[in-house]
């Protein structure tokens, strides 16, 4: 746009306000100030300052962001995220997503500024500097951008930074499903998204990415599926003061951390040095047993939540300043809502963010952290807004509310608001430092740190969803703030003190065990979802709550004015309602109970699961599998048909069906089996089970354990109708996880020639059965006879895609 273009558009402006120029009658000099005038007053216009932590103008004509950079080899905190989001859980782009974190600092070279990723892993912590730069020369750091010195005055930098903050930093076009790329003329510096504080300036751009995608998910959420727009956010941020003091890291403690290699250290100590991650918190008074914070730890929650939900995490989050009070520390912990206004990736907000998508998914507490030291400089929680829909149609199917009486619905909102609430808290402890806690479910309730089942319980033959999840924080919690956050008056040995507080929880039979022992599927108390002292009696407990719900289930499931065929959506969650507790329970077998122990510490170690309690879990997994258990009442098959117009099955809602469009019972029960089976036949547990079994005879062995499944299975009475049907279903899924155990590439030979020799057995008995029986029972052993000749002349046919399985259902998800 030139000045005279501009002049001609402000004389325009004013003539539409009625007021007149006369510019022929004007003397040259007058025109000439009048001309400067205006001129200045566009340059005003379109080039605006900011002043803070860095000192930046945006110049609205050619959409430039120039950068002035005062100090160079200073170090300051990089931090990348997504102002705003794609929508899709699968693609995981979500609004305030946090894409990165990086030390960085300017460095001149020649006419450019270097900026330059310093590499915090491999450090020498030493007074002698040729030490250090010996560590620092050994190890690559990364230039992450180059800019160009536009000038120079009075030591001050001026560079373009538009370049660079336009640049996929969060890597949006790698994880759109299909070929995109960034498309420069379609994005732009973000002008409302530019703000200098002292200690943080932010940065925004608008980022549209071209291509094609390759599958349905890009389409889905967004307008045109070839231009993808989201807007990224960059801070630079002043990195703390050495004030902070790190807290080592302790397995036993609950805590995530920081690690690097510490080349200075003697060489009779671990050179990996372990940190915790954690707030800055400090007692005004630090000899006094309570007192309040120097600055207490401050969550802010999202303006954009709906009242009740956003009451509910307020509620929630506020239960960790029960920890912290028995920690020692008064009002240290505040909840409240963002104020006006604020922007929720501002480094200066802790906060709790609920944000949409178009299908329900997962949420999750992430931090931006110190890379330094460990000190949590700001909490972001990402709390997904359909999950409690989710949570409200567990309970829709629990009770069948819609009976007339309006209390029963508002029954099922408030469980859902419970989860709210105990999921604020879950979350947020992420933010304070926390990993899972997935051993409290066994212990009581000890901790929010866990992924909670609903507790359901039967009062008077009914229903009781009055506890279905925790008001409070848990005992194992105040054990984990206790150790991340005490303070301890001066001359205390700190790390004594921090050993006597776990310590002092053990004795109190309190344990922490976490993600990697869940997901091994070796520890048999650590599982995701479930409830209970043991996880067998909990299954069985469940299965007779589920067979409550079943019975009540019909009509008053749903509201007035809904599809018979949506009962279907709320089936799936209820006929699948003890699936966690089934996994839980099979890690029982060949399970491994064991704890972070320590040398020197009154822990025990390891040991195997008692027998007794391995032949209960089996018996407990094999009663989830009588017909009588997956078998769906007829009064409701009769209320679910085809979706009408308008509406759709979903593989990630429903179960998959094998008879077109109309709910299929059968598939419903496979789904239940083969979820059964696998888990039994992980080659894994097989191998644990030879194992443990040839160390302890009294064990349960892999031989005897698919000797008492084909037992209670194909060697079973066989029942007519739609039980027998069941049976065969069961009979088949057995089959095919045992075939595919005897080809297994990751079992050893011990363990895949007993399932070969089991698969010989049925050969044998099937033939049998095959020669005395007749029509459909005749035709189901003949076929199991085909099918293990065909793994004996072709066994890598059996290298098997696993069948149907339960859709998704995980009341909440990961972090």
């Amino acid at each position: 746009m030139t000045p005279w273009t501009t002049l001609l558009q402000i004389i325009a402006t004013f003539r539409a306000k009625s007021i007149t120029f006369c510019i022929h009658k004007m003397k040259t000099k007058s025109l000439l100030i009048l001309f400067i005038a205006i001129i200045i007053g566009i340059s005003e216009a379109t080039a605006r300052e900011y002043s803070g932590f860095f000192n930046f103008t945006y110049n609205e004509d050619d959409g430039k962001v120039e950068l002035a950079i005062k100090q160079l080899d200073t170090e300051f905190l990089y931090v990348t995220s997504l102002a705003s989001g794609v929508g899709s859980n699968d693609l995981g782009l979500d609004r305030g997503k946090l894409t990165g974190t990086h030390v960085v600092k300017f460095v001149k070279a020649g006419n450019k500024l270097l900026l330059t990723e310093v590499n915090y892993d491999y450090r020498a912590s030493s007074s002698n500097l040729d030490e250090v730069k010996a560590v620092d020369d050994a190890f690559a750091t990364s230039v992450l951008w180059g800019f160009t010195i536009s000038k120079e005055e009075n030591g001050t930098y001026y560079v373009d930074a538009t370049d660079f903050l336009l640049e996929d930093r969060g890597r949006v076009a790698a994880t759109l499903q299909g070929s995109y790329k960034l498309e420069k003329s379609r994005s732009a510096i973000y002008e409302d998204g530019l703000k200098s504080f002292p200690k943080n300036s932010e940065f925004e751009a608008i980022l549209t990415f071209t291509g094609k995608p390759s599958g349905r998910l890009v389409g889905s959420v967004t307008p045109s599926a070839d231009a993808v727009t989201i807007r990224q956010h960059h801070s630079f941020i002043e990195l703390p003061d050495d004030n902070y003091k790190k807290r080592e890291f302790d397995p036993r403690a609950g805590y995530g951390g920081i690690s690097y290699m510490d080349y200075a250290t003697p060489i009779d100590e671990p050179i990996m040095k372990r940190f915790i991650r954690r707030h800055r918190l400090e007692k005004k008074d630090p000899n006094a047993a309570i007192s309040e914070p120097v600055e207490p730890i401050i969550y802010y929650v999202d303006r954009g939540a709906p009242k009740p939900i956003k009451s509910a995490l307020i509620e929630g989050a506020s239960w960790w300043n029960q920890a912290f009070e028995a920690a020692g520390f008064k009002n240290a912990f505040i909840v409240k809502e963002m104020p006006e206004g604020a922007d929720m990736l501002d480094v200066r907000y802790n906060v709790i963010q609920w944000v949409h998508r178009s299908t329900r998914g997962w949420s999750y507490g992430s931090s931006v952290t110190d890379p330094r030291t460990g000190e949590i400089l700001k909490g972001h929680v990402s709390l997904g807004s359909l999950r409690i829909r989710q949570d409200f149609m567990i309970a829709q199917g629990l009770i069948s509310p819609y009976g007339g009486d309006a209390k029963e619905v508002e029954r099922a909102k408030e469980m859902a608001l419970a989860r709210i609430r105990q999921l604020g808290a879950h979350e947020v402890g992420h933010t304070i430092g926390l990993s899972h806690a997935y051993s409290s479910s066994s212990e009581g309730r000890t901790s929010v740190m866990d992924y909670p089942q609903p507790l359901v319980k039967v009062t008077d033959g009914e229903i009781d969803l009055s506890e279905a999840y925790d008001d409070k924080i848990g005992e194992w919690d105040k054990v984990s703030i206790a150790y991340g956050y005490s303070q301890f008056p001066e001359g205390t040995d700190e790390k004594a003190e921090l050993n006597k507080i776990l310590s002092k929880s053990m004795e109190n039979g309190l344990s922490f065990l976490s993600d990697a022992t869940s997901a091994s599927g070796v520890h048999p108390y650590t599982h995701q979802w479930d409830n209970g002292e043991n996880p067998y009696d909990e299954l069985l407990r469940m299965m007779e709550i589920r067979k409550i719900a079943l019975y009540n289930f019909g009509e008053n499931t749903i509201p007035a004015g809904t599809p018979y065929a949506t009962l279907e959506n709320v089936l799936v969650p209820i006929y699948y309602f003890h699936r966690y507790q089934i996994t839980a329970s099979a890690k029982v077998l060949g399970g491994l109970n064991y704890r972070y122990a320590l040398k020197g510490g009154d822990q025990f170690i390891a040991k195997m699961v008692p027998a007794e309690e391995q032949k209960k879990a089996l018996d407990a997994l094999l009663a989830a599998l009588t017909p009588e258990a997956l078998a769906i009442p007829e009064n409701i098959l009769e209320l679910i048909p085809p979706q009408p117009m308008g509406y759709y099955r979903s593989q990630a809602e429903n179960v998959q069906s094998k008879t077109g469009t109309t709910f299929d019972p059968l598939s419903a029960a496979e789904a239940l089996a083969n979820m059964v089976f696998s888990e039994i036949t992980d080659s894994r547990r097989a191998q644990r089970m030879l194992e443990y079994h040839s160390r302890n005879a009294e064990l349960p062995g892999l031989n005897s354990v698919l000797d008492e499944i084909i037992s209670a299975t194909w060697k079973a009475e066989k029942s007519d109708g739609y039980y027998g049907e069941l049976q065969k279903v069961v009979d088949n899924s057995f089959l095919t996880y045992l075939a595919a155990l005897a080809t297994d590439d990751a079992a050893s030979t011990e363990v895949k020639a007993i399932a070969w020799l089991k698969l010989q057995d049925l050969l044998l008995y099937s033939t049998q059965k095959y020669a005395s029986t007749s029509g459909s029972i005749k035709a189901h052993y003949g076929y199991a006879m085909s099918r293990i000749k065909l793994f004996d002349e072709y066994p890598e046919k059996f290298k098997i895609a696993r069948e149907v399985m339960p859709p998704q259902g995980a009341p909440i998800g990961m972090e």
